[in-house]
């Protein structure tokens, strides 16, 4: 009896040693930041400790999968997927996952449960060599518990870094990452060991910003302002492209007309890294930093996005038998005026301007009006064609579009004398540098060649953003022939034909009309109507905006 107990032990003990050899381990090793990835100390101590723990049971690592400077917070690791995938695509090439703590698998408790219960339908185990566990209840509940307050430590440990940061940032500091495109981080001041710094002009890249808000606000010259598309595509077109070496793209465009560093406020902590949430204004940290563009440019801008934005303004009808649809608005609601009919007692069938808003959603929302279309119809055409196409009245608004012309070139030329100024300086440095190295008086030693390369710098980026400099177009060519033609031809075509054509022309000028009580505004811009004259009145060839830029009287 004792003698086949014994063997039956012995047998037994056997078995246990061969099923440990052949356990296969896949070793998982990760660090959050990138900095400790480049320091490399956290992931060689996890590997060696891991690999020493699974050698002394027997076990034989098979895979390893590195993820260095990726969160746990979420799933999006290359290497974690390529182990999950490898662990649960039926081969059983993978029987237990191993890592230093859980923290290093995921620092989510619903994640972490999530995936050891997909591993374990594979039966893949998941194993932590500092929190050694087991299948219990009780340990199931202790993992869980760990998970737990993983979780709770990373969420304030990145509270603690985003308030940091913040801080950082009301001093003026930049937080690190790419900086927006017209700006380089350059040293500010040291504190310990760190280096903080602040944003600074690029100047060539800050002419390529200049001229973005001036496509968009003003356009090329040869036509007026442009959309985010056509920003980009003239961009693309003629050779401009980021930063990075691709085209541009309306989000980039949109983004950057968007950024109120360009004014001179810098923003931290707009959105949620992880969930790209835009975040409550009251969470916005701004500091000053050196401006590209005028702050009342940046206004115009925005308020030029605001007004063209497709949820608030629709898009305008251009076709149909209604002079006025896509025009005509309510000055209560801002809503859209449009067609409806009504039958008098006798009969006779009676057309209207109402407004939707109130059609749509009662008195409650807006109180709503209605005028008759042939009134408002005369009431507009003849208005325009009495006051504002009058070659007097035109003549005054196109004055102010010159004169202001005319104070952005002289802008303009003092930046490219300041610009040549630079350049001519560094260049003439340059040139003593090298008169005195060629004499003897100096030695080519690394400081002499490091100033000689940030003079020639100098004077490249100078040059290069003086190449780059456009002076705004001339506004002086409209003659008074011109504008006599331009207004005869429009007051017979607002007033007379057919009303495609005259919905055509009128909606080539105007930007809107407001109905109000007592009276009735209308909107449109100077600089379209500029375009309008260059181009003979025609409508087909002007950019539209729904910008106010003048008001009819």
């Amino acid at each position: 009896m004792t003698t086949t107990g014994a063997r039956r032990n012995r047998v037994e003990t056997d078995s246990a040693s061969a099923s440990a050899a052949t356990t296969r381990v896949a070793i998982y090793l990760r660090v959050s930041t990138g900095r400790q990835a480049e320091q490399d100390l956290s992931i060689p101590d996890q590997k060696k400790q891991t690999k020493g723990w699974c050698e002394a049971r027997g076990w034989q690592v098979v895979a390893e999968y590195v993820e260095p400077g990726a969160s746990a917070m979420d799933d999006k690791r290359p290497e974690f997927q390529r182990m999950v995938e490898r662990a649960c695509d039926g081969s059983r090439a993978i029987d237990v996952i191993v890592v230093h703590s859980f923290s290093r698998f995921f620092r989510d408790a619903f994640g972490l449960e999530f995936y050891v219960r997909k591993l374990a339908k594979h039966n893949v185990r998941l194993l932590s060599m500092t929190q050694e566990l087991g299948e219990d209840p009780a340990q199931v509940m202790m993992r869980q518990v760990i998970a737990l307050f993983d979780e709770y430590q990373s969420r304030e440990n990145a509270k603690h870094v985003i308030r940091a940061m913040k801080e950082n940032t009301r001093q003026g500091f930049w937080n690190g990452a790419r900086p927006p495109l017209g700006y380089k981080p350059v040293d500010a001041e040291l504190r310990g060991q760190r280096v903080k710094k602040k944003l600074a002009v690029d100047d060539v890249e800050a002419e390529q910003v200049r001229l973005i808000f001036r496509l968009f606000l003003e356009g090329d010259g040869r036509t007026g302002p442009m959309g985010i598309k056509s920003v980009a595509s003239w961009l693309n077109a003629r050779g401009y492209r980021t930063r990075g070496g691709a085209c541009w793209g309306i989000g980039q465009i949109h983004y950057l007309l968007c950024n109120p560093v360009y004014a001179g406020r810098l923003r931290f902590n707009r959105i949620e890294d992880k969930t790209r949430r835009v975040k409550p204004t009251s969470e916005h940290v701004y500091c000053d930093a050196p401006a590209i563009i005028e702050p009342s440019v940046f206004e115009q801008v925005q308020a030029q996005l605001k007004a063209r934005n497709p949820r608030v303004v629709p898009p305008r009808v251009v076709t149909g038998p209604i002079l006025l649809t896509g025009l005509a608005a309510c000055a209560t609601c801002g809503g859209a005026m449009t067609l409806r009919t009504g039958t008098s007692r006798t009969g006779d069938v009676y057309r209207y301007y109402t407004c939707t808003t109130q059609a749509r959603a009662g008195k409650a929302k807006c109180k709503g009006r209605s005028i008759r279309m042939d009134r408002l119809d005369h009431m507009v055409t003849s208005h325009l064609a009495e006051k504002l196409f009058r070659p007097e009245r035109v003549a005054e608004m196109l004055s102010v579009i010159i004169e202001r012309r005319a104070g952005k070139a002289m802008a303009v030329d003092a930046r490219a004398v300041a610009l040549e100024r630079e350049a001519t300086d560094a260049d003439e440095r340059l040139r003593r540098l090298y008169r005195l190295v060629e004499d003897g008086g100096a030695e080519t030693d690394g400081a002499l060649k490091e100033r000689m390369a940030t003079l020639r710098a100098t004077r490249d980026a100078a040059s290069a953003a003086l190449a780059r400099l456009t002076r705004p177009a001339d506004a002086t060519r409209l003659s008074s022939d011109l504008i006599d033609r331009f207004s005869e031809t429009m007051r017979e075509q607002v007033t007379t034909g057919d009303i495609g054509f005259r919905k055509a022309y009128i909606g080539s000028i105007v930007d809107r009309i407001e109905v109000d009580d007592s009276e009735i505004r209308i909107f449109g811009r100077k600089d379209v109507l500029e375009q309008c004259v260059i181009a003979g009145a025609k409508p087909a060839g002007v950019v539209r905006s729904f910008v106010r830029g003048w008001l009819g009287n």
